[in-house]
Formats: structure tokens, C-alpha cells, sequence
């Protein structure tokens, strides 16, 4: 009887789980539906699913309209960048955090998460002035900044985290053996935090990949990464459906790629420490 009941519910959950996940990903897949359509197929109604003339003509127009490349290289510096720096703040803060707390620390915590609470537009005016006055607009270096500083406070909530589940006492061992406190985040904390670490980065390079709303106010041309690139097949005379699809499905392809390929390391970071 037990049994029976096991089943059923791993059934439930089972078709439960499928369901979530199909709903979730089928934006994905219309987009990416739609970019292979007419643009007189895009906005049919009743909507064409499978039966309609496949065209490859979307993504030449687009390629020839636009530098696909060098959007995507923009991308890439600022993903990578910005993920970089936060690194190189976050693993120290977290450890700072994690192994010699203070009173203070949760506070400090539940401040820096809560300045992701904060509506983007609100310091939109200002930033944009220092960013004027410093010459930063349409910079990647410019750009960097303001990834790197949206995201610490997600790397160091995710990385203090993980280093809570390391014992202590491995740490102190390291330092009675002589190890200085670069020798001890290096050869001791960050090889035992693997996961977490590559789930951090994993989770940064995203959430910096995906962002639009500052790439598409700080940026305009030489700077520009992908979510601009899409944000150009959006003008005063209408949406070009089927092109704004082919953008779209070029922007997120590479992201996409590498979380089908990470998602086991996503996956286990993101649950580490979740059950001892």
C-alpha cells in the first residue's frame, strides 16, 4: 500500500515537473518557431505551428542587417568581465563573512540583497550623469562596472553559502601548517568549493548575458552587446516578428548551449549545502 502511494505521488510529481518545465520553455520554442516563418506567417490567426513555409530567409536578413558577431564578442567581454571582477570581491567578502562573522554580518547580508530590491530605474538619471562626466558611456569598461555591481551581492550571498559548509576547522588546520590567507583561499577554500564557485560563475555569466535594461540606456553602438541587438528589430513602424525572432533565437543560443552542457554542475551547485 505504501508502495502504491510512493508511485502515484512520484507519478504526480513526475507529470507535475514535465508540465512546469513545458511551459516554462515554450516562449523558447515559439520564439524560435517563428524565426524560421513568413513574416505574414508570424502574425496569422489561427497561429501556424508546424505547417507553414520554413524559411531561412529571417536570419540572412538579419546577418546582413547587422554584425551578429560583434554584438555577440560585446557579450562575451562583458559576461566574462563582469564575472571576473565579482570574483575577485566576492570570494573574499564571502569568506570574510562565512569564517570570522560578526554581530553585523547578517545585517550586512540582508542589505546587500536587498539593494537588488531596488527599481534599476531609480538610480538610472545619476548613473548615467557620473557616467557622462567620466566618459564611460558606450564603454565596455563602463558596462563591466555596472554588471559587476548588480551581481556581487547574488555572488556573495551564493559563495557564502557554500563556504558555511566547509568546516572550519580544515582552515585552521591550513594556517597552523604556515598557510598565509591567499594560500588559504586558493590552495584550501577554493578547491573545495568547486561547485559552488563554477555555480556562481555560471549563474553571473547568465544574469549578465541576459541584462537589458542598462545595456539598452549605457550603450549605444560600440559597446552594444546581444540584448541591444535584439532591442534593434523593435521600431516606431511596428515589430518584425519573424526577424525579431531570429534575433532573439541568435541572442540566446549561446547561452542556452551552455547551460544544456552545465546544467549538472548548475544543478549541484545550486543544491549544495541544501541537504546535510
Amino acid at each position: 500500500m505504501a508502495r502504491a502511494v510512493s508511485t502515484r505521488r512520484k507519478i504526480t510529481f513526475t507529470i507535475i515537473g514535465w508540465t512546469v518545465g513545458l511551459l516554462i520553455f515554450f516562449p523558447v520554442l515559439w520564439t524560435i518557431l517563428t524565426s524560421f516563418k513568413t513574416e505574414l506567417d508570424a502574425i496569422s490567426i489561427p497561429p501556424k505551428w508546424i505547417f507553414f513555409d520554413w524559411t531561412l530567409e529571417n536570419y540572412a536578413t538579419v546577418q546582413e542587417r547587422s554584425n551578429y558577431f560583434r554584438f555577440m564578442r560585446n557579450s562575451v567581454y562583458l559576461a566574462l568581465g563582469s564575472t571576473a571582477l565579482g570574483l575577485i570581491f566576492a570570494i573574499p567578502a564571502a569568506w570574510a563573512m562565512a569564517f570570522s562573522p560578526t554581530p553585523r554580518t547578517k545585517d550586512v547580508l540582508l542589505w546587500m540583497l536587498s539593494t537588488k530590491m531596488l527599481p534599476a530605474v531609480g538610480v538610472l538619471i545619476p548613473i548615467y550623469l557620473i557616467f557622462r562626466d567620466w566618459g564611460l558611456l558606450d564603454s565596455r569598461v563602463g558596462l563591466i562596472i555596472v554588471l559587476f555591481l548588480i551581481n556581487l551581492p547574488i555572488m556573495v550571498w551564493m559563495l557564502y553559502t557554500y563556504f558555511k559548509e566547509i568546516p572550519g576547522e580544515i582552515l585552521e588546520a591550513a594556517r597552523m601548517d604556515g598557510a598565509s590567507l591567499s594560500k588559504e583561499i586558493t590552495h584550501v577554500l577554493a578547491p573545495m568549493s568547486v561547485p559552488g564557485i563554477a555555480s556562481t560563475v555560471l549563474l553571473s555569466v547568465i544574469l549578465a548575458w541576459n541584462e537589458a535594461f542598462w545595456t539598452l540606456n549605457l550603450t549605444t553602438s560600440n559597446a552594444a552587446p546581444l540584448t541591444t541587438f535584439i532591442a534593434s528589430y523593435s521600431s516606431p513602424q511596428g515589430n518584425f516578428y519573424a526577424k525579431l525572432s531570429a534575433a532573439s533565437t541568435l541572442a540566446i543560443a549561446p547561452i542556452l548551449i551552455l547551460g544544456w552542457f552545465s546544467q549538472k554542475q548548475l544543478v549541484r551547485g545550486l543544491t549544495f549545502g541544501a541537504v546535510k
